[in-house]
């Protein structure tokens, strides 16, 4: 097949790369590529921990996406053998190992996620279990002669744990021999990974050479700053942006995000060159285009690979109504609720409503000491209307606005 120039494809592979090892590597595989017709073969393994995929986990297939969109044969690999032990990264315990039950379910997630981003009539979907338990146990003891204990505690997870005297378990030393083992089975040409991956990567490389292949060229990916830029983008931070949710929220999450992050995103989260998105810095820089536009740009871009156009554009003017107009979205959720739910008391047909029981029981808060503090903190409107008053008058029956932060339902009270 035609390939685009070889420096073209460098420099979109480039983009959003931490580090290439090597690039010399990369470029003489892909001048023969260019020259055979023959694609490489670029490997992404991830394992099935969880059931939901994030924008966190899309950063690096991503980068399989660009490798597939110059031609090349994008190999996405499910864990399905690797699960079995649990990928001990950035770890300072034992993580347990998941149940068969577990993986085969969160594996079926994963199948359905990836291909919002990835063409199916042009991924190789593998499973490693498929070469894993086929090694047996003399396979097994064949493979981890191939490393030693000395260059496993090189790992600065596993050396960490071993200075402060904290448990490893045997089968976590495995999980970089099983990883890289599954670039020999595969004859990757390159393998994708985080940051947090380059020693396992590295592995890969060094099993290749043992087994008499070339050795994979290494690319690895930036972790993804979460909504708050500071963090890791993780569910356990509370700062992330599922690839699952309604376009409505994955809209109000990303127009949440600083300026400066945003630029981040544009490079990690989109297909834009890079020369594409320091076009749209300038014009932002020279005023040609508000930041406010480009965000809202950047959370169409993003939400229209996840579901559509489409709803990207609904997204966007619900958006508008809902936080520069004040108005309330089209598709607004309703809730019924009883005045003697969250009221103190009636006058005439007067109710004084407690507005923290109200949030509560609407779940628009946590709790009521956590409504508390968002009516302190200015963070709610009735109808428009900021209010720091724990206590709300009206007449019943009544329709409410309540807007919260990015939340916004209408309250009937009865």
């Amino acid at each position: 097949m035609a390939f685009r120039p070889v420096e073209e494809q460098l420099q979109y592979l480039r983009k959003g790369a931490v580090e290439i090892i090597r690039e010399a590597d990369l470029r003489e595989r892909l001048e023969e590529s260019y020259k055979t017709g023959r694609p490489l073969r670029i490997k992404l393994g991830m394992d099935p921990t969880a059931p939901d995929l994030h924008l966190g986990h899309t950063v690096i297939m991503r980068k399989l996406k660009h490798f597939q969109d110059m031609g090349h044969t994008a190999i996405f690999l499910i864990g399905d053998g690797t699960g079995l032990i649990g990928d001990p990264t950035g770890r300072n315990a034992t993580r347990p190992p998941l149940t068969r039950e577990q993986i085969n379910a969160n594996a079926e997630t994963y199948k359905a996620q990836v291909f919002k981003i990835l063409d199916p009539a042009k991924t190789e979907i593998r499973f490693n279990s498929e070469w894993l338990f086929a090694l047996g146990f003399e396979g097994f003891i064949r493979l981890a002669a191939k490393f030693t204990v000395s260059q496993m505690l090189e790992r600065e997870d596993f050396h960490k744990r071993f200075q402060e005297e904290k448990p490893i378990s045997v089968h976590e030393l495995l999980y970089p021999l099983t990883q890289g083992y599954d670039s020999v089975a595969l004859n990757a040409d390159v393998e994708l990974g985080g940051t947090d991956q380059k020693f396992n990567l590295l592995v890969g490389r060094e099993l290749q050479r043992h087994y008499g292949q070339l050795s994979q060229i290494v690319l690895t990916t930036p972790l993804l700053e979460g909504l708050d830029g500071v963090q890791k983008m993780s569910k356990s931070y509370g700062n992330y942006v599922g690839i699952t949710e309604s376009p409505d929220e994955m809209f109000g999450k990303l127009m949440s995000i600083a300026d400066p992050l945003m630029w981040r995103y544009y490079e990690l989260l989109t297909d834009l060159t890079i020369p594409e998105i320091e076009t749209l810095q300038a014009r932002v820089q020279t005023a040609e285009l508000h930041p406010m536009q480009a965000k809202k740009d950047l959370a169409k871009l993003i939400i229209t690979d996840f579901h559509s156009a489409a709803k990207a554009e609904a997204a966007a003017a619900n958006w508008t109504r809902q936080f520069q107009r004040g108005e309330a979205p089209e598709n607004i959720e309703s809730v019924a609720l009883r005045a003697s739910e969250c009221g103190s008391g009636s006058d005439g047909g007067t109710w004084s409503i407690k507005l923290d029981k109200l949030m509560l029981k609407a779940r628009l808060a946590d709790s009521a000491s956590d409504a508390q503090r968002k009516i302190k903190a200015g963070s709610v409107r009735i109808d428009g209307r900021q209010t720091h008053d724990l206590y709300l008058n009206t007449m019943i029956p009544t329709q409410l606005l309540v807007r919260v932060g990015r939340l916004m339902k209408k309250v009937e009270l009865s």
